[in-house]
């Protein structure tokens, strides 16, 4: 791929057949695994600064969703969130990963949570980035971003103008805004319309999961006992701080790391802090 800029992007690029489609996912470092999961329009390349410098002494995987990044995009699949999720489920036990550090960021949440539901046995610390895991439905900022959400002009953005990557995107970011160079790496996996309906898929999903994700903040008992760490960008203009003083009132035992100056991908606006807290955290006894 022509675009891919492997001086930012230097790992060896790997595939996993499932679903008829070849997911695409990063194996680097050796040790117990840390598995990033990554969220909405983005893919394993927003994790790269932090991988960079955690596979020194840590395995760190990374997948690209179906419909994401390097992994295949057919144009008819099933991309509800549940169905990524039953995915990376497939993809946790048939790469054999125990131990894990589970890092997740906004989609990511939701699809890795419930894949940890299957075996909590697993999953050794959960990192939690800019996400949720409730019902939005009585929050005013979700109504009125629901009420975009419904626009039938939606798909036409998603589809003819790569919306999600294009502007969507750059607007969430803090103070350091996203270079030119880097937003290519974004938009360049969407490169036709018939490649942009996993990320439409997300959009309905805020719209048509909301009682879902209801179910996956019930059963956070589940991971009572099981460290938390949440690294949150606090100018984050669409997941607020209230997302994560939610958060914290769920899992009263977490840590937590704000990011003043971060909006909603902490892990590409300030990859040193985010590295380094789950480097600590990682290694703490």
């Amino acid at each position: 791929m022509k675009w891919l800029d492997r001086n930012e992007y230097p790992f060896q690029s790997r595939y996993w057949k499932v679903n008829g489609c070849n997911l695409h996912y990063i194996d680097e470092g050796v040790g117990d695994p840390i598995l990033f999961v990554h969220g909405t329009p983005s893919w394993s390349f927003d994790f790269r600064n932090v991988i960079k410098n955690l596979r020194v002494i840590h395995r760190c995987i990374a997948v690209d969703h179906i419909g994401f990044g390097l992994s295949d995009k057919p144009e008819q699949y099933d991309y509800s969130t549940q169905n990524h999720s039953q995915t990376l489920a497939q993809f946790i036990t048939t790469h054999n990963l125990y131990n894990i550090t589970l890092v997740l960021h906004d989609f990511g949440g939701p699809i890795g949570f419930q894949a940890a539901l299957h075996f909590p046995e697993r999953i050794k610390k959960l990192v939690i980035l800019n996400s949720w895991l409730w019902n939005s439905t009585t929050d005013p900022d979700f109504i009125k971003l629901s009420r975009i959400l419904k626009n039938p002009l939606l798909p036409v953005l998603y589809r003819y103008l790569n919306f999600s990557p294009r502007f969507v995107l750059p607007q969430s970011f803090g103070d350091k805004k996203l270079a030119p160079k880097l937003l290519k790496q974004y938009t360049k996996p969407f490169a036709i319309k018939a490649e942009r309906n996993g990320a439409l898929a997300f959009a309905h999903s805020l719209l048509n999961d909301q009682t879902w994700f209801e179910t996956l903040w019930n059963q956070r008992e589940v991971f009572w006992h099981t460290p938390v760490l949440f690294i949150w960008g606090m100018k984050d203009p669409v997941i607020k701080p209230q997302y994560l003083q939610k958060f914290v009132s769920g899992f009263p035992h977490g840590k937590v790391l704000q990011l003043a100056t971060s909006g909603h991908f902490p892990q590409e606006e300030e990859p040193q802090q985010v590295s380094k807290a789950i480097w600590d955290f990682i290694n703490e006894a």
